[in-house]
C-alpha cells in the first residue's frame, strides 16, 4: 500500500471554509489517506484535537503512519458520528469535514474490485468486515431491484438491459469478478451507445458501489447528525463528486437553513422549528482549472458548507 499517492481535492477551498484554529477540535469523518487532514492538524496546532473517522481499516492503518499519534483514529461510518463521538468522549466540535465517495486509494488498489479495468473479485466494500458485497448483490438481488438501482444510483439509461442480462447470464454460472460483470454490462449496452462518452460499465459500478456501501439513503439524516455535533460557529464541509450526492447535501443544508415547515403566506411561523446553521456557499465551490490538470480527479468535486448558530 505505501506505493499509493494521495492528493486532497480542494484543498485549499476546504481550509478557508472550516478555518481550522489553533486549539480547535475537529472531525475528518473520511479520513481515507490523510491529506485534508493533514493540513487540519497544522492548523489545530498542538493544542488542537483531531478525530479522524473513516470504515476501511486499510486507510485508518496508511493515515495512522502519514499522521503519526497526533490524531485519534475511529473505525466506524460518520453516519454514525454522535455515537462515535460520545464513545470517545467528545460533545461538540469546531469543524467536520466529509469527503464523500470512493477515495483514490480504492480505486487504485485492484483487488478491492471498485474499478471496471482491473479484474478482481466483485467486491466493493468499503468497510472489508461487513458480510454484503457486490457480488452477493449481483447474484441475489432480483431483476427489478437490479433495474432501480442501476438506474437510481447511476442514472443509467440501460438500467433495465443490463439488469436482465445479469439475471440471464447468472443462471449459467455466479458473476464472481470485475471482468465478468464487465463482459456482461459490454453486451447488454448497444453497440451504438458505446462508442462516445465514459466507459460503458462506469455507471454500473458506482451504482453497486453506493447500494453496497448505503452510500445515499441516510445521508440526509447523518449530515443534520453531523450538524448536531457543532459548536455554535462551528462549520460543516462537505466535499461530493457526483450529482446524486450534491443534491442531498444541498437539500439538507436548504433544510438546516430554512426548516420552517408552515403552508406558504401562514404570517406567522406556529411549526416552531428554527434555523440550525447558515449555508455558506449558495453555489457549490467547484475546482480550479489548474487543479483539474494538476489532478483530473479532481474534475467533478464540489464543496459545500454551513455554520451553525448562533454565530
Amino acid at each position: 500500500m505505501s506505493g499509493f499517492t494521495h492528493i486532497p481535492v480542494l484543498l485549499n477551498e476546504v481550509m478557508t471554509l472550516l478555518a481550522p484554529k489553533p486549539g480547535h477540535i475537529v472531525v475528518d469523518g473520511t479520513v481515507g489517506l490523510g491529506g485534508h487532514s493533514e493540513k487540519i492538524l497544522e492548523r489545530i496546532g498542538a493544542a488542537g484535537k483531531l478525530y479522524g473517522i473513516d470504515r476501511d481499516t486499510n486507510a485508518l492503518e496508511m493515515s495512522k503512519k502519514r499522521l503519526k499519534d497526533r490524531f485519534t483514529p475511529i473505525h466506524g461510518n460518520f453516519f454514525d458520528m454522535r455515537e462515535l463521538l460520545t464513545q470517545n468522549n467528545v460533545d461538540l466540535v469546531d469543524g467536520i469535514l466529509l469527503d464523500l465517495g470512493v477515495s483514490s486509494y480504492q480505486l487504485d488498489d485492484g483487488s478491492r474490485g471498485f474499478s471496471f479495468h482491473e479484474d478482481a473479485p466483485l467486491d466493493m466494500r468499503m468497510d472489508r468486515e461487513q458480510p454484503y458485497s457486490a457480488k452477493d448483490a449481483v447474484n441475489e438481488l432480483s431483476e427489478k431491484r437490479l433495474t432501480e438501482i442501476i438506474r437510481d444510483y447511476g442514472e443509467e439509461r440501460w438500467a433495465a438491459r443490463i439488469a436482465s442480462f445479469i439475471v440471464q447470464r447468472r443462471k449459467t454460472a455466479p458473476i464472481e469478478t470485475t471482468s465478468e460483470l464487465v463482459d456482461v454490462i459490454k453486451a447488454a449496452v448497444p453497440k451504438g451507445a458505446r462508442r462516445d462518452g465514459p466507459h460503458p460499465a462506469r455507471r454500473t459500478f458506482q451504482a453497486l458501489r453506493i447500494h453496497v456501501n448505503d452510500e445515499l439513503d441516510k445521508l440526509g439524516q447523518a449530515l443534520e447528525q453531523a450538524a448536531g455535533c457543532l459548536k455554535p460557529g462551528g462549520v460543516l464541509c462537505v466535499i461530493t463528486f457526483h450529482s446524486l450526492e450534491d443534491r442531498i447535501v444541498k437539500q439538507t443544508f436548504a433544510k438546516l437553513e430554512h426548516p420552517c415547515t408552515c403552508p406558504p403566506h401562514t404570517p406567522v411561523c406556529i411549526c416552531g422549528k428554527e434555523p440550525v446553521a447558515a449555508v455558506l456557499t449558495r453555489k457549490p465551490i467547484a475546482p480550479t482549472e489548474l487543479e483539474c490538470e494538476e489532478n483530473p480527479r479532481a474534475r467533478s468535486a464540489k464543496v459545500r458548507a454551513v455554520r451553525k448558530y448562533p454565530f
